[in-house]
């Protein structure tokens, strides 16, 4: 089961991110806004570090109760949109409630992931864990 992230993980890991270059293994990640993962890109070329779902990737709280179902709205104060680079990065709504965090294991860059369930398609997206994006 992947582990929760606190707030202050997060943010640790969006700060360590501020100024890194990346390396040639996860440039084609660099992705200010949502984008679908690159077709062929190697998954393994990412190592778990969290998930910012409530109660990690179980379905039952430690309680042994169920968890609420996360909120599907979206936090937007500025107007953006869900694709948008200028998007904030807000853990608590919609779809940072349903991601998991992921590093490049070559360079350590930390990214955001998540899964997209259409009605006739899953796509993989990720984005770039940026420290000037995040908001509590």
């Amino acid at each position: 089961m992947t582990q929760p992230l606190t707030t202050p993980q997060l943010q640790a890991l969006a700060e360590a991110n501020r100024g890194h270059r990346g390396c040639a293994t996860c440039a084609v990640l660099v992705c200010p806004g949502w984008e679908a993962l690159p077709p062929g890109f190697d998954e393994r070329r990412l190592r778990p570090l969290g998930t910012l779902r409530a109660g990690g990737t179980g379905a039952e709280a430690d309680d042994g109760g169920s968890l609420p179902e996360p909120t599907w709205a979206e936090h937007h104060p500025q107007g953006t949109r869900t694709d948008s680079p200028l998007a904030p990065i807000a853990p608590a709504w919609h779809p940072y409630n349903r991601s998991d965090v992921a590093a490049c294991v070559a360079c350590g860059r930390a990214y955001l992931r998540y899964t997209e369930f259409g009605g006739y398609y899953v796509e993989h997206r990720i984005r770039l864990l940026d420290p000037d994006r995040l908001v509590p």
